[in-house]
């Protein structure tokens, strides 16, 4: 179980096998070569959506995060929060990220998103860069 300080309540939040499931069933795609089947990609999404600075995403995974814990808080109570000029925003999504590293049920899936991400930005740059190079 996680915590995290929002507007002066400790919160809890579980990113858990129950997170997990509910964050995945959130985005499905088609499974190459099987038609009809699609996989749950939820998490992939969302850390992608966090690593871009998301806030809508943020807030997701924190609701989705709180879902089964003893004292809920509303989109509401999260979006004043993230709001609130007082928030380190930065920090929040830091610590989100690091929470879903942390957590056995997510950890495999987030590090893997986190690489591919990583991934799929040097090849973009790496194309960039060629495309300027040629235009030299």
């Amino acid at each position: 179980m996680s915590e995290l300080e929002m507007n002066g309540s400790i919160v809890q939040l579980n990113f858990g096998m129950g997170f997990l499931r509910r964050i995945n069933r959130e985005v499905s795609i088609p499974v190459d070569g099987a038609p009809g089947l699609k996989e749950d990609v939820g998490l992939r999404y969302a850390v992608g959506g966090l690593l871009e600075g998301d806030v809508n995403t943020l807030v997701n995974v924190l609701y989705t995060a709180n879902t089964n814990c003893e004292q809920r808080v509303t989109k509401d109570f999260i979006d004043k929060f993230i709001e609130d000029e007082t928030t380190d925003i930065d920090k929040v999504f830091e610590d989100v990220l690091g929470f879903l590293k942390n957590s056995n049920a997510t950890k495999k899936g987030t590090i893997s998103a986190i690489e591919n991400v990583e991934k799929a930005n040097k090849l973009r740059e790496a194309k960039l860069k060629a495309q300027m190079e040629a235009m030299a």
